[in-house]
């Protein structure tokens, strides 16, 4: 059909209304206030679009052909004929693709409204006019920013009546800002609400509870307090419609009824956990697992299968087992693919409640601040007894084995740490990939359920106890340390995995460099060529055989390896030859890392003489023993993770062969496809039932949640990010946590993923996060620039140990700090300055 009446469409008619059309049709027919019109549909777009021969144009080409070419007469009829029905009045001309108003791209104002027409020609007028915006350039920037295809696009348009408004203004049923749930933000002006979205006019503003229909803000008198509550309860009935939060538009006319004139989903909210409660004043604290790991990618589902089970295998360690291990520990959420962890009983319990803060001050600086303030909500007032608690908790501890490993640590570093990794080495060996799928699923689940709790707590043990010997030493050393002596300690450690693979890399370039099939191989072919050429056994000798031995000790990490859906480097090794590629062009000015790392060494060395020489008798004894500990086991931070990740590359090996089977039977499409289905789901696969379809729907999840921009560190159960809660710089200096000693000048270089980067000798990586899969781009770095971290977080650890000056925790650095721009990074300050060019 050409035309069709909003009281005809429901939402499931998008495709041939729009998405504007097809909500406002979807509002009518439940009994909403929507004024009455009718739809243009998107075949009478294609019609006019061939027509004017608008065929694989360029937006600027089709824009001027469809502006400029008159509407076939058959829609023309049609339009005049459903005008006529209306009884001719003064409308509203708006826009409908196909392409707005998603689950995750409104495309508000990217296409025309036209406002107050009258007369059957100029409606005809203002149609084209809509036709033609689908290619203005601010539609089409908007949907290649969101990678909306332009192949099958279409623009529908609604013609409404349009209402006399005294006001009007767009309604939140949500707080945009801060995410929270259950609050009408709304805003209003007096007339037409085109002047709001033109930015002409500064609107009234009101914050409205729509629980209660208290007045929570109130900047402005255009709406009475009656008026106000009536808008959020509205609201809040057409949110439960959609059951999703609403961005809606409205106007009151003369005789001050509310209409609404438009309704969407507010795309920018994160999704609350699906477990969290209803009841606001039952709050619940998520913390973001993905956040404090710098992946912000979502994960596969197989990925968040593998982390309900770790969980609930550690919660059994500690004497806690969970009913369903399927579902994971009480602590684990999910939201938005990613993984939370809920800190809620930990921020009630009188004893544990300042635990966050003071462990986020050196793993993650700017949760610190928040978990500060969520002290002093009182929906999170302790609990119960803290001597209780404190005994609980204790006995949980012991039952893990952590604190004895701590103390065994302390006294017998270098022993404890041997028995604990080869018995690790030892039990990894032992796992063998069994002959049939419903076997290999079977060893997956008992692998994750068992292995984490088994050596995760020693290894956490003997973490802690190089940790405690740190914090110790400043407690001793005092006031008589200067401003990043005692970070000079950490540089050069021993026995950090993530060093010690990344000089690994640097030597296979080194000796790549010196070999000429090895160095033209690299210098001529692409990362992902000679990936291929790699599995196919096809590189030059030398660089196949250094791969390989490199794999053998390294090919289980990846970039975002904490998702086991993730392919590992020993799958697919393009980014390590892409940075290898990329040493060897360097020049011989550079300074070798292996040259920077022993020089870190001795100047830790030299430090802790420096620092025990300024104490005296049993202090400076102490000192000493302290700081030795520190660089026996401090260097040992990244060792649990580093064995999590042996473990879960075997959980990768399990799952592959199975999604390889069910993709030869037809069951699946693809092998990788296994790794977007859950743990049962896989084991009713091999049973014969075809989940393709459950695939597909996944994908696509996973698809929208990778082009999310920004993940809550901290996620309230009422929606609030917390973060947006904390008060703003006001200085308006970039400053952040210092984490590595030193003072470098470079020009900038944004990187948001590692995934073919590069950085030239001396620049300044500025990053929202890193993790292994980021470190070869440190042996490059002149500084190190994070968005999030602490002074114990992964980039900031290994930025230390090249001696390279760090700055983490830095609110938006990826956003306030261009590409190419010169800036000062001070570690010790934790400041960032940009250089002012000379005029």
């Amino acid at each position: 059909m050409l035309v069709r009446s909003l009281d005809e469409l429901t939402a499931a008619d998008l495709p041939e209304a729009g998405g504007k059309g097809a909500n406002l049709g979807e509002l009518r027919r439940a009994g909403f206030p929507v004024p009455d019109g009718f739809v243009i549909t998107t075949a009478a777009y294609a019609l006019a679009a061939e027509a004017a021969g608008v065929t694989g144009e360029t937006p600027a080409t089709a824009r001027v052909r469809l502006a400029a070419s008159p509407v076939p007469a058959g829609i023309a009829d049609a339009v005049r004929e459903a005008y006529r029905a209306l009884g001719t009045p003064a409308v509203a001309v708006r826009s409908s693709a196909t392409a707005e108003d998603l689950p995750d791209a409104s495309f508000a104002g990217q296409q025309d409204t036209i406002l107050g027409v009258t007369g059957e020609d100029a409606v005809l007028d203002a149609v084209r006019k809509c036709w033609a915006s689908l290619w203005n350039d601010r539609a089409v920037a908007y949907r290649q920013t969101h990678d909306v295809p332009a192949h099958g696009l279409r623009l529908a348009v609604v013609v409404q009546r349009m209402v006399d408004a005294e006001s009007a203004g767009v309604l939140f049923t949500a707080d945009p800002i801060t995410g929270r749930r259950r609050r009408a933000a709304i805003e209003a002006v007096r007339g037409l609400g085109e002047q709001l979205v033109s930015g002409a006019v500064n609107p009234d503003h009101f914050m409205v509870d729509t629980r209660s229909g208290k007045l929570l803000e109130r900047r402005g008198d255009i709406l009475s307090d009656v008026q106000l509550r009536d808008l959020a309860a509205l609201g809040a009935r057409i949110e439960e419609h959609f059951g999703r939060p609403q961005d809606i538009e409205w106007a009151i006319d003369k005789a001050r009824k509310i209409w609404v004139v438009q309704s969407r989903d507010i795309t920018t909210l994160y999704p609350i956990p699906p477990s969290a409660p209803a009841n606001e004043d039952d709050l619940r604290v998520y913390f973001s697992a993905n956040v404090a790991q710098g992946v912000f990618d979502p994960f596969t589902p197989m990925g968040l299968q593998t982390f309900r089970l770790m969980s609930s295998g550690l919660a059994a360690a500690i004497g806690r087992p969970v009913r369903d291990p399927m579902v994971g520990a009480s602590l684990y959420a999910e939201s938005g693919m990613r993984v939370f962890i809920d800190l809620t009983p930990v921020l009630r319990d009188p004893f544990g409640r300042e635990v966050p803060p003071r462990i986020m001050s050196a793993m993650e600086f700017r949760s610190q601040a928040i978990f500060t303030k969520l002290l002093d909500d009182p929906r999170l007032r302790p609990r119960g007894s803290a001597s209780r608690s404190r005994l609980r908790t204790i006995r949980a501890a012991l039952h893990t084995g952590a604190p004895q490993n701590a103390v065994r640590a302390m006294l017998r570093p270098d022993a404890t740490r041997k028995r604990v990794l080869g018995g690790l080495d030892r039990a990894i060996a032992d796992v063998r990939i069994p002959e049939t799928s419903a076997e290999r699923l079977e060893a997956y689940e008992r692998l994750i359920l068992t292995f984490p709790p088994r050596f995760f707590p020693r290894l956490v043990g003997i973490v802690a106890a190089g940790v405690l010997s740190y914090a110790l030493a400043n407690r001793v050393v005092g006031a008589r340390a200067r401003p990043g002596e005692m970070q000079t300690v950490l540089r050069g450690l021993p026995h950090n995995p993530t060093t010690e693979m990344d000089l690994a890399l640097w030597d296979i370039a080194r000796m790549a460099r010196r070999d000429s099939a090895s160095r033209e191989a690299l210098s001529a072919r692409s990362p992902a060529d000679l990936s291929a050429q790699y599995r196919a056994g096809a590189l030059p000798p030398l660089l196949h055989r250094e791969m390989t031995s490199f794999l053998e000790r390294y090919g289980h990490r990846a970039i975002a390896e904490i998702d086991l859906g993730i392919k590992r480097w020993s799958e697919d090794p393009a980014h390590l030859l892409g940075a290898i590629a990329n040493y060897i062009r360097l020049g011989d000015d550079a300074t070798p890392p292996d040259v920077q790392f022993a020089r870190g060494a001795r100047e830790a060395e030299a430090m802790i003489k420096t620092l025990t020489s300024r104490l005296h008798g049993p202090r400076r004894v102490l000192l000493r023993f302290l700081l030795g500990r520190v660089r026996r086991l401090a260097g040992l931070r990244e060792q649990p993770k580093f064995q999590i990740m042996r473990v879960w590359a075997l959980g990768h090996a399990l799952i592959a062969p199975v999604g390889a089977e069910l993709a030869d039977r037809g069951l699946l499409d693809g092998a990788d496809d296994a790794f977007f289905l859950t743990l049962p789901e896989l084991r009713r696969a091999i049973a014969g039932e075809d989940l393709r379809k459950a695939v597909a729907e996944r994908r696509e999840i996973y698809r929208r949640e990778q082009s999310r921009r920004h993940i809550p560190r901290v996620l309230l159960s009422d929606g609030t990010d917390a973060e947006t809660e904390l008060p703003p710089a006001t200085d308006g200096g970039i400053r952040g946590t210092p984490a590595s000693p030193g003072i470098a000048r470079g020009i900038a270089r944004v990187i948001l993923s590692p995934v073919g980067a590069r950085l030239e000798p001396g620049e300044v990586l500025v990053a929202p996060s890193t993790d292994p899969g980021w470190t070869p781009l440190f042996l490059t770095a002149g500084a190190l620039v994070m968005e999030m971290g602490g002074m114990m977080s992964h980039g900031a650890v290994v930025a230390r140990e090249y001696g390279i000056p760090a700055v983490v925790g830095v609110p938006d650095a990826t956003g306030r700090i261009a590409t190419g721009e010169h800036v000062t990074v001070d570690g010790s300050a934790g400041t960032v300055a940009k250089e002012v060019a000379a005029v």
